[in-house]
């Protein structure tokens, strides 16, 4: 038995398959034969963008909506930020019991 043959699907495709599924009511095995997805990817790009609808930001994994890709962006700049002043925190501390 041969492996299928690896697709590359962007991001932007992902999100228009999911709105195409959960918007326009196409199912799942149309999508399948449109995209040369398998059926557990088109399973999880329809279940992502349902959640991302709710306000769900996923986790580990990159987000289909805008919306939630900008959460993401700035949930990523806050923790940086948090890190840099724990590291200040540190570092003053430090500045402080050497003089």
């Amino acid at each position: 038995m041969q492996r299928k043959e690896r697709i590359i699907i962007s991001d932007q495709q992902k999100l228009e398959y999911a709105k195409m599924m959960v918007e326009d009511g196409y199912s799942n095995q149309q999508i399948q034969e449109i995209s040369g997805a398998c059926s557990s990817a088109v399973v999880r790009w329809k279940r992502q963008y349902k959640a991302e609808k709710q306000g769900i930001t996923p986790q580990n994994q990159k987000a289909l909506t805008p919306e939630q890709q900008r959460i993401q962006e700035l949930e990523k700049q806050l923790a940086r930020a948090n890190r840099d002043i724990d590291i200040l925190k540190k570092a003053s501390a430090l500045f402080m019991r050497d003089n």
